[in-house]
């Protein structure tokens, strides 16, 4: 037991996805694509006597989190760091979500195994609104591809195997909630078709193609993130968008070669996991 612990989650970009419900938000979620960035959320969990959320210094209700610390009757401080804006694209909710898992679990001695916890947060994000995939992408790193929907007891994740630069260049929010209470069946139609192109080519270079067409037969593409992929594609790069978020991402150096003045970042090749502070 300790006064206070400190997790790591990388942040992720979805490229295609589908929704699939169940009663069971531990059952629910997501076939689909991702990667998971360097670029990532810290999160201290600090034992209090008063429950308080912070991101980046700033006092901040996430649902998800709230339904973390109910789950585990916890009364604590969690305080997140990250470069990454929330609400484009980079689950930062879900990254919270399992950071504050993981770190709750530590400093209130829970004893719940690292499926257990992801589990928790995986369903709290799925019942806040605000993702269906991203905690059980976050918590295998790399390339992940979500084969089948639902927390650790359910789902199957494979990977493309790849390391690398990536860049991204952010224009604005998108609400998840908004699309995810929508007609999805088209959406889903579209994740589907680009989840076996990219199960059958397990490269970047598919996985980017195949999120830039499922971003269009989903028609979720806006005119500002297309112009920008036109620009891209002008210097002879590859790019997609981020879902859910008007956030364009490139593997390689795509978005600076067409003249963005873009963050670069890295394929976050390991998942969530506690860090040790005390050196």
């Amino acid at each position: 037991m300790t006064d206070e612990a400190t997790a790591f989650v990388p942040g992720h970009v979805t490229g295609f996805f589908t929704t699939d419900p169940a009663d069971d938000p531990t059952k629910a979620g997501s076939r689909g694509g991702g990667i998971a960035l360097s670029d990532g959320v810290t999160v201290t969990v600090e034992r209090s006597d008063e429950r308080s959320v912070s991101l980046n210094g700033v006092d901040i209700e996430i649902e998800a989190v709230e339904r973390v610390l109910d789950a585990l009757r916890a009364t604590v401080a969690v305080r997140a760091e990250t470069p990454l804006p929330l609400g484009s694209g980079f689950g930062v909710s879900g990254a919270t979500a399992l950071g504050a898992a993981l770190g709750t679990n530590a400093v209130l001695d829970r004893g719940l195994s690292e499926n257990e916890l992801v589990t928790i947060a995986h369903g709290a994000e799925v019942q806040a609104g605000t993702g269906l995939g991203d905690v059980v992408a976050q918590s295998r790193g790399g390339v992940p591809l979500r084969l089948e929907p639902g927390g650790p007891q359910d789902n199957y994740i494979d990977a493309v195997p790849a390391r690398g630069r990536i860049e991204y260049h952010v224009i604005g929010e998108l609400s998840t909630e908004a699309v995810l209470d929508g007609d999805t069946a088209e959406l889903t139609r579209a994740g589907e078709k680009a989840l076996s192109r990219v199960v059958k080519e397990p490269t970047t270079e598919s996985f980017v193609r195949a999120s830039r067409q499922f971003a269009r037969e989903a028609g979720l593409l806006t005119d500002d993130v297309r112009s920008v992929l036109e620009d891209v594609a002008a210097a002879d790069g590859d790019g997609a968008m981020a879902m859910l978020g008007e956030t364009v991402f490139t593997v390689g150096s795509g978005l600076t070669d067409a003249g963005y003045d873009a963050t670069g970042t890295e394929i976050y090749p390991g998942g969530a996991t506690l860090l040790d502070r005390s050196g």
